[in-house]
């Protein structure tokens, strides 16, 4: 059965609640909250309820229901474990051609309510028409934990600035896309507000039709700063740079907080190795740049990246600086937060799940085993070669974690065999760590640079924490990676 979802404007109107137990009492308080007119009857009521009355917040009459008692009501809600009375009510409000409601009772219903989440003005209903209450309340919670606390504060901004555009602007094409600009846009009381600016400039024919803006053109020139769209001026204030952990690549690994900056972004810059089921959780508004430097080749400079961050911030537009794992992991942000620190612009970082740790979840293993392992070591292929010449204990007392160990594991091999590492000291290479595709191969150090190349990205494993989990591991008896 298809449904209409409505919201009814209830202040004044009369509504009967048929019942005054528990069930009736969780009624109230949503009804009362849309300034109606509350009749409930019910031969007992709660103490709670008849409070209620008391204070004069709703009319309590003690007695069974009778059909008279519908008359002048605009709803009707019957909340009673009597599918009699709940039967019965329903049918003489049908009659009267009164909405009603029987909690739980499917049968006995026109409509129902739906679970709600609410920012100020804003509301979102979820219904399940009755099915499973329980998974549309599941569903209010996820959505609940997503908004921002402050979104009703912000829709009371923007719905004064609305009523202001609709007072000194003509209707027309150009209003409506103005509107739905200001809809993308933080607002502010002062009056250098980039949002209050926009909505108080004249309007142009053609404004807002060109929607082939983008941050970069094809003949981009990155040896000068980007402009940024709105003028500067100092005494407005800037957007905030969000550097965002995008975890290991799964979409589901990803923290609230980072979801939800990702989605309210005017930019994204995202590193190359930031899979596309992440970007597309972008809003379709948002400019997405791939600033990535990968296996050498570099398209941007990190100085380049740095100038692009600042200038969106200046330009009062919310950017999102998003990076594979963890931004504060190998992943440059010193030289980004030192950047923005130096040019005042205020930065957050969100933390990511570092790709050790998505690794580690691969193949089962604890970097920290009370046994053999009480330090981790992470380093990138580039400085775990060489970086300590210092002979080591044939049992080494950590677990060492290379990120970006490159496709020759030999040198690094050689390397620490040289240190003093033993040749079974145990290895594990996890590519593409909880992304499709995911490969896991177990071995040795003596074999290590034997091993056939993985997808990139990878990461390497070893310590004798490792050994733990690797006669669980099929690698281990053939050397055929095992694909998650």
């Amino acid at each position: 059965m298809s449904m209409l979802p409505i919201f009814l404007k209830l202040d004044g109107r009369r509504c009967l609640l048929v019942g005054a137990g528990n069930v009736a009492l969780d009624k109230i308080g949503s009804l009362l909250k849309t300034g109606l007119e509350l009749c409930v009857i019910a031969p007992e009521a709660r103490p709670e309820i008849q409070q209620l009355a008391r204070d004069g917040k709703l009319e309590l009459i003690l007695r069974a229901f009778e059909p008279a008692d519908l008359d002048g009501s605009f709803v009707v809600v019957t909340a009673t474990d009597s599918a009699e009375v709940n039967g019965q009510v329903y049918r003489e409000a049908v009659e009267r051609g009164i909405l009603c409601n029987s909690v739980d009772d499917i049968p006995n219903c026109d409509f129902y309510f739906g679970s709600i989440v609410t920012r100020g003005d804003l509301q979102i209903a979820i219904s399940s028409a009755g099915q499973s209450p329980a998974v549309a309340q599941q569903l209010r919670q996820e959505i609940d934990e997503q908004l921002p606390e402050d979104l009703g504060t912000w829709l009371a901004s923007l719905g004064h600035l609305r009523r202001e555009v609709l007072a000194i602007h003509p209707a027309g094409e150009p209003r409506r896309l103005l509107l739905h600009q200001l809809a993308e846009h933080q607002i502010c009381e002062s009056d250098s507000c980039p949002a209050r600016r926009l909505a108080y400039a004249p309007l142009e024919p053609e404004q807002g039709n060109d929607n082939s803006s983008t941050l970069f053109e094809d003949d981009s020139d990155f040896s000068e700063p980007l402009s940024p769209r709105f003028e500067d001026e100092s005494n407005s204030t800037h957007e905030t740079v969000h550097l965002v952990g995008a975890g290991p690549g799964d979409p589901d690994l990803l923290t609230v907080k980072a979801l939800r900056a990702i989605q309210t972004a005017d930019v994204v810059l995202h590193d190359d190795l930031v899979p596309q089921e992440i970007l597309d959780l972008a809003s379709p508004s948002a400019e997405v740049v791939n600033v990535g430097k990968r296996c050498g080749n570099k398209t941007i400079t990190q100085a380049e990246i740095n100038s692009i961050m600042i200038d969106c911030a200046r330009a009062h537009r919310s950017v999102v600086r998003l990076k594979s794992g963890d931004p504060l992991m190998f992943g440059r942000a010193a030289e980004e937060l030192k950047a923005l620190t130096d040019a005042a612009v205020p930065f957050e970082i969100i933390p990511g799940i570092t790709a050790a740790f998505a690794a580690a979840a691969a193949i089962g293993c604890s970097l920290t085993s009370r046994n053999c392992a009480s330090n981790v070591i992470f380093s990138t292929g580039h400085h775990a070669q060489s970086h300590n010449q210092s002979p080591l204990p044939e049992i080494e007392d950590a677990t060492r974690v290379v990120y970006m160990p490159g496709r020759d594991l030999g040198l690094l091999a050689q390397e620490w065999l040289q240190q003093g590492l033993p040749p079974d000291f145990p290895c594990a290479v996890v590519s593409r760590a909880a992304q499709p595709g995911q490969q896991v191969r177990c071995t040795t150090l003596a074999a290590l640079g034997d091993a056939e190349p993985t997808l990139a990205p990878s990461l390497l494993i070893a310590g004798w924490a490792v050994r733990e989990i690797v006669p669980a591991c099929p690698l281990a008896a053939n050397g055929v990676p095992v694909t998650a």
